[in-house]
C-alpha cells in the first residue's frame, strides 16, 4: 500500500531539514565560542607536554579563544588518552596524541580502554623529534659496538630507563634489545624528568629520549650521546651518527605527535580545528618557537594522520609480538 503524504507533513518535513542545515552552518560560522580543554596525557616538562603546550598556544591565537593545557597522567599515556576518547565530541575537549598514546598500547595492552582508530577524529599531524640513545657516563661506553659488547658481556646486569610502561621510551629500548640481540632490563618511571635524573646518576644505563630534551645534558657532558634512532642525522647534531648507521641497519623510531578530537566530532569542527593548526604551524613565531623546543612542524589533512596512526600501530605490534614484550 502506498503511503501518501499529506502537504502539512511535507512542509513539517522540509522545515526540519532547514532547521538542521541552518544549525550546521551556525555551528560552523560560531565554533568556538568558548574555551577549549586540551588534554595532555603526559607529565609536565616531557616531550610530549611541550609539544602539546605549543599547540595549544598556536591553537588559542588562531581561534581567539583560550585553550587551556590539562595534564591527565598515568598507565603510560593511556588514562588522558581514554579521557579524550569518552569526552562529548563537541569540539571542546581535543588533545594531543603520537606513538605512546596510539601505536604502542593497541599491541600492548589486552584490556585498552579505548580504540586508537575508532574512538578518535584525527585533526592533523602536529611534528616530529629527533630520538637519541643516551647513557651515563658512569657506564664507561661511548659507541653502539661499545654497548652491545657490553650487554653481551653481562647479561642482565644493563638496566635501561623510560618515562613509563608502554611509552615511547620504552619500546624503543624493546626494539634496541631485539635488534642487537641483548639482554637488557627495563626500569619504568613516572615520567620522563626522574629517569633522566637517575640516568645521570648512574642508577640506571641507557635511554632513549627526545634530543632537545637530551642536549643540555649531553652538551655538559652529563650523558653521553650514543646514536640517533631515526632513518637519517639531525641539524642538531650533525656529527652524531644513526643507530642504522652504526651497526644496526633498518633501526628507526621515531616521535611524532597528532592532534586529536572524540570520534563524532561534527566535521566542520575538525575542518576548523585542522585549518587554525596548519596556519598556526607555518606562521614565523610558531616556527621560531618550534625551532627552539626542537620540534620539526608537520602538518596534514586529518586522513594523512589517520594514515599515520593506522601505520604505526601495525607496526609497533609486530615489534611487541616478536620481542614478546609485557607490562612489567
Amino acid at each position: 500500500m502506498k503511503t501518501r503524504t499529506t502537504p502539512n507533513a511535507a512542509k513539517g518535513f522540509a522545515l526540519a531539514c532547514l532547521t538542521v542545515f541552518l544549525a550546521g552552518t551556525c555551528h560552523a560560522q560560531t565554533y568556538p565560542s568558548k574555551p577549549i580543554a586540551f588534554i595532555v596525557p603526559a607529565a609536565a616538562g616531557g616531550p610530549t607536554d611541550i609539544a602539546g603546550r605549543l599547540a595549544a598556544q598556536l591553537l588559542s591565537e588562531e581561534l581567539k579563544q583560550p585553550v587551556v593545557v590539562d595534564n591527565k597522567t598515568g598507565a603510560g599515556l593511556t588514562v588522558g588518552t581514554t579521557y579524550i576518547a569518552k569526552s562529548k565530541p563537541d569540539g571542546y575537549t581535543i588533545g594531543i596524541g603520537g606513538a605512546s598514546s596510539h601505536g604502542i598500547p593497541p599491541g600492548l595492552y589486552p584490556n585498552l580502554t579505548y580504540n586508537a582508530e575508532k574512538d578518535f577524529e584525527p585533526i592533523s599531524l602536529l611534528f616530529t623529534t629527533p630520538i637519541v640513545l643516551v647513557a651515563s657516563p658512569t657506564l664507561g661506553i661511548k659507541t653502539l659496538r661499545d654497548l652491545v659488547a657490553h650487554a653481551k658481556a653481562n647479561p642482565g646486569k644493563v638496566n635501561y630507563a623510560s618515562g613509563g610502561n608502554g611509552t615511547l621510551s620504552h619500546l624503543s629500548g624493546e626494539s634496541l634489545k631485539l635488534a642487537a640481540k641483548i639482554d637488557l632490563v627495563h626500569v619504568p618511571y613516572k615520567g620522563s624528568a626522574p629517569a633522566n635524573t637517575d640516568l645521570m646518576g648512574g642508577q640506571v644505563q641507557v635511554m632513549f629520549q627526545a634530543l632537545p630534551l637530551a642536549m643540555p645534558f649531553i652538551s655538559s657532558g652529563k650523558l653521553v650521546a650514543i646514536g640517533l634512532a631515526g632513518p637519517q642525522r639531525s641539524s642538531m647534531m650533525p656529527q652524531l651518527p644513526t643507530l642504522a648507521e652504526s651497526g644496526l641497519p633498518g633501526f628507526e623510531v621515531r616521535e611524532w605527535f597528532a592532534l586529536f578530537a572524540p570520534a563524532g566530532t561534527p566535521r566542520d569542527v575538525v575542518m576548523r580545528l585542522n585549518a587554525a593548526m596548519l596556519n598556526g604551524l607555518k606562521t614565523p613565531q610558531g616556527l621560531q618557537r618550534f625551532a627552539a623546543a626542537g620540534l620539526v612542524p608537520t602538518g596534514s589533512t586529518p586522513e594523512e594522520a589517520a594514515k599515520v596512526v593506522s601505520e604505526e600501530r601495525r607496526a609497533w605490534a609486530k615489534i611487541i609480538s616478536e620481542a614478546g614484550t609485557k607490562i612489567d
